[in-house]
């Protein structure tokens, strides 16, 4: 039995039915109407009042005579009222005092109305009237649906059962408008299924959201110098999202906060994570949680949730997260409230999520962050990434030189890993690229001459933060698990 249907027999007048797929939520509206034997009906300002049962239409506009048209209906029905938000925004006092008597006089025959639509923050006065009830992404059954759809139509053979999973794993978190443009497009460009092109544009539709994004990352736990008991802990967790892990009664593991120094990688680790669990990366953009428009920072946290949960099992990877937090506990007085809501969403979330999303939050400042955010149960571990010790960086320095695709043998790394002092892993891959550019010039390659040239001339950034380094230090001793083991 759906929600709408327990919302409907328990006597609901009113609910605001949110979501991007209108025709999927009109597909879902009539089934709830069917199972209930109730009629349906349908208004908006383009088509009219609409009769689904007879399919008689009476042209209207203006949504106080709709609701006018409403009151006049007999017996228990449903009726669903398409993009009525928007015209709540203004706070009309005459639409909102029609919508309460409306919505009363619903309550007393056992009518139901459904604003249907994206979410609107609505008038004081309809906060308590109307119960938002969120339409979740598509699973892969109802994404099957539409895959089987659009090959039967298009008379293509049905692929394996490997390829038919792979190809509705990259489809997870799209609409179901998405998943089928998606799909056809595959057919178009390869003849077929491919989860490739899927997983292409799946990226593309996120990066069009603007809050989550695919990240596609060669980087692996091999790309990351030292920090060697974080690797071990991720390496003991890289199973545990498998369906033997469940069978063995083990949770999922709920994530990781990585604080440090800037520049000692922590947004590396946070890539590395996803390929040592073989899951996708999303990136949730913290900054642009927060919108301008009342209402609008919950509602696009509650859409990037929805959305990585959709797509689970995944990494979240949320970069900075003292510049999204920061100030929310100091009771977010400075912009009405919206940091300490948004704070809040965040926090219930990570501490009751049942879905596997691994979340790995990475911050440079400790300090800024409320205690609330900080203590077990909102992470598996909470790890500090201090500078690098000689023997990170002789690691840092093999990985680096071998990533510009030389051999780091043919250097003294050891003697490179002690010049390099207090430098972070960002200094050390920004000195051997001056040094390449210093051999380029002169049509060689980059001998240690020229590495040791760039290192004296650079002031490290333990120099020039160095009482905030020191300060965050302290912070971590017995806060935050060392990170180097």
């Amino acid at each position: 039995m759906n929600i709408l249907i327990r919302y409907a027999r328990a006597g609901y007048a009113g609910l605001f039915l949110c979501t991007p797929e209108e025709s999927r939520a009109e597909a879902l509206l009539r089934e709830t109407a069917d199972a209930l034997g109730r009629p349906l009906h349908a208004w908006s300002a383009t088509a009219g009042f609409i009769d689904t049962s007879t399919g008689s239409v009476r042209p209207c506009p203006d949504p106080l005579i709709a609701l006018d048209l409403i009151d006049s209906l007999e017996g228990e029905c449903l009726v669903v009222l398409r993009d009525f938000g928007p015209f709540l925004e203004d706070r009309d006092p005459v639409l909102v005092r029609k919508l309460r008597d409306s919505l009363a006089a619903a309550k007393s025959v056992g009518r139901l109305l459904i604003l249907l639509g994206h979410w609107r923050p609505l008038p004081p006065e309809l906060e308590r009237e109307l119960t938002r009830v969120d339409l979740p992404l598509p699973g892969s059954e109802a994404l099957g649906e539409v895959l089987d759809g659009l090959l039967a139509s298009s008379g293509i053979p049905d692929p394996g059962p490997s390829e038919r999973e792979a190809a509705l794993a990259a489809a997870s978190g799209l609409t179901t408008m998405e998943a089928e443009n998606a799909f056809a497009l595959s057919l178009v460009e390869t003849g077929g299924i491919s989860p490739a092109v899927i997983a292409r544009e799946k990226a593309g539709a996120f990066k069009r959201g603007g809050i989550l994004e695919v990240i596609e990352t060669a980087e692996t736990l091999a790309s990351v110098g030292g920090l060697a008991a974080v690797k071990t802990w991720l390496l003991q967790r890289g199973s545990a999202f498998t369906r033997r892990a469940r069978e063995y009664g083990l949770p999922a593991p709920k994530g990781m906060l990585v604080l440090g120094v800037p520049g000692t990688g922590k947004s590396l680790t946070a890539k590395a994570t996803a390929a040592a669990f073989g899951l996708p990366l999303l990136k949730l953009d913290a900054g642009r949680i927060f919108g301008s428009l009342v209402g609008q920072s919950e509602a696009n946290l509650r859409a990037a949730i929805q959305t990585a949960e959709a797509v689970a099992p995944c990494v979240l990877w949320i970069d900075e997260l003292e510049k999204a937090f920061g100030g929310a506990g100091a009771g977010g007085s400075s912009d009405g409230g919206t940091s300490s809501r948004v704070f809040g969403t965040m926090l219930n979330w990570l501490q009751d999520k049942t879905a596997p999303v691994f979340v790995v939050a990475t911050a440079n400042d400790a300090s800024r962050l409320p205690p609330e955010l900080l203590r077990k149960g909102r992470w598996d571990e909470c790890w500090f990434v201090d500078l690098p010790d000689t023997k990170e960086r002789s690691a840092i320095w093999e990985i680096v030189v071998a990533k510009y695709g030389r051999e780091p043998s043919l250097l003294d790394v050891a003697s490179l890993a002690r010049a390099s002092d207090r430098l972070t892993g960002a200094e050390i891959e920004a000195a051997y690229v001056e040094a390449l550019h210093r051999a380029f010039t002169e049509d060689r390659e980059p001998a240690e001459l020229d590495i040791g040239e760039v290192l004296i001339d650079s002031v490290p950034l333990a120099t020039t933060m160095a009482e905030p380094i020191e300060r965050l230090r302290k912070w971590a001793s017995g806060r935050a698990r060392s990170a180097r083991g």
